[in-house]
């Protein structure tokens, strides 16, 4: 595929700017909300976070999403086939392992019960869990749970997987449809979704979800709007579920009018689980165009049709 026109857009195109080679392509370095139609007949490549505002991607050769999801291009949307569309692939699985790692262990080892007790004077020992106790159900088995129960297996925690076609995967002791999630998510200490967001993820974790946790601790670092945040809410209050770290959401940032703000089981972070760095994003798009140029079909190319 020949690409030799090229739009850069979102928060990381000027830094992309710096280390591109702009005698070899001609590029455009624009906002998303600037780009329209001229400019894409222009163009045979798009690299971004998200689509155009004013615009549709259906003219290119080639869509390259700067971050590891493309809910942003597909969900809900018209795609023409014909169109390639790549994923960022870094560091991601390592950063989200260490920070679901991170609240587990927080949770284990009662630093917020000792903390509290710090803060009333209160000297009441109490011993802290182990990780090899802990049976942990991964919604994803992809890179990024892949990476989650390496990182969780190599401390003993049992490690279950869901998947679309319940495959074995390395590190996971079990893989499951997802369909016979029911067969296993009442074991959890622990329930973590790395899902990404389609017609089929949409909402799954509802109330006849969480009616069959037993007060399992629930981390979702995959996409918002694969939770109903009034079901998570009341599952909180009967203690289905006893903690929630939550670091994506439907509405980004996260009004402020939601319950979960103030829930005292609830953890709140900034879609910060797994950061694009400037490095990895030009890395991963310098790589993915030399493979796309030499007609090679790039690893982090998505299936249209499963929507990741």
């Amino acid at each position: 595929m020949k690409i030799q026109r090229i739009i850069v857009t979102g928060r990381l195109r000027e830094v992309i700017r710096q280390y591109v080679d702009e005698d070899l392509y001609e590029y455009k370095f624009m906002a998303e909300e600037e780009v329209n139609e001229a400019d894409l007949s222009w163009a045979d490549a798009y690299v971004g976070f998200a689509p155009p505002a004013q615009a549709s991607l259906t003219s290119v050769k080639w869509v390259h999403s700067l971050g590891a999801g493309v809910d942003a291009f597909l969900f809900q949307r018209p795609w023409n086939k014909a169109v390639l569309l790549t994923r960022t692939i870094c560091s991601f699985g390592e950063r989200i392992a260490q920070y679901c790692l991170s609240y587990i262990l927080r949770d284990l080892q009662k630093h917020d019960e000792f903390q509290a007790q710090q803060q009333q004077y209160r000297w009441v020992p109490a011993t802290p869990h182990l990780l090899h106790t802990q049976t942990v159900v991964v919604f994803g088995t992809g890179e990024i749970g892949r990476e989650l129960a390496k990182v969780l297996s190599s401390f003993g925690v049992t490690v279950i997987g869901l998947s679309r076609s319940g495959a074995a995967q390395i590190y996971f002791d079990q893989v499951y449809e997802m369909g016979r999630a029911e067969e296993v998510i009442g074991k959890a200490d622990w329930i973590i979704s790395t899902l990404p967001l389609t017609r089929e993820t949409e909402c799954i974790f509802n109330r006849n979800f969480f009616c069959q946790l037993r007060h399992a601790g629930f981390i979702n670092v995959g996409r918002g709007r694969t939770i109903q945040d009034e079901a998570l809410v009341e599952a909180l209050a009967t203690g289905n579920v006893r903690k929630a770290v939550l670091d994506v959401f439907a509405q980004e940032p996260l009004s402020k009018d939601s319950l979960l703000w103030n829930h005292p089981n609830v953890i709140i972070t900034p879609h910060i689980s797994a950061v694009t760095t400037p490095e990895e994003a030009v890395q991963c798009f310098l790589e993915t165009l030399r493979e796309v140029e030499t007609g090679n079909v790039p690893s982090n190319i998505v299936d249209l049709q499963k929507g990741y």
